[in-house]
């Protein structure tokens, strides 16, 4: 049997950001690491559960079943943190996204 990676439906948490927003952040995270199999996870899910543990403070084991399971959010998150260039591109992309909220809620 063949996983797809069909984009489920989730419950909107206020720490996550837009579709359109991740667009403009998802060039640089999977940059990250090489892509040697389709992925399976929506990485869009993944960083929004990582804004969520970022914005509650949650323990990995506590993100809500609707996230990915915390194992695989957090093997990203590990990745994603590994520093390139003086700075890691998870720091990248929350620098990009906090803009790109801004952008959109008109505050800075």
């Amino acid at each position: 049997m063949q996983q797809t990676t069909q984009a489920k439906t989730r419950k909107s948490y206020p720490s996550d950001i837009t579709r359109e927003q991740f667009a403009v952040i998802k060039p640089l995270l999977e940059s990250a690491r090489k892509k040697t199999a389709p992925r399976i996870v929506d990485l869009y899910d993944v960083f929004c559960a990582l804004l969520y543990v970022k914005s509650t403070g949650c323990q990995w084991r506590a993100l809500p079943a609707d996230f990915p399971k915390w194992a695989t959010v957090y093997s990203y998150f590990r990745i994603w943190s590994e520093e390139k260039e003086g700075t890691s591109p998870l720091e990248q992309a929350l620098k990009k996204s906090g803009e790109a909220r801004a952008q959109t809620t008109g505050t800075q």
